[in-house]
């Protein structure tokens, strides 16, 4: 799957399917084969981290 390459548009991608589709970040990353440290580190390098008990990421 093609995921958005600007991290803010990543960002509500990812969030965007967290909420509506899967429980975890792994169930996500497992589903569409992305490498969960990568969408970890680029969202992090815009000020963003997974909150797993909010299963979403937030500045």
């Amino acid at each position: 799957m093609n995921i958005p390459k600007d991290p803010y548009m990543l960002l509500s991608f990812v969030n965007t399917k967290l909420r509506d589709d899967f429980d975890s970040l792994g169930s996500f990353c497992d589903s569409y084969n992305l490498d969960k440290q990568e969408i970890e580190e680029k969202l992090q390098s815009v000020g963003y981290k997974y909150i797993p008990q909010e299963n979403q990421f937030k500045a």
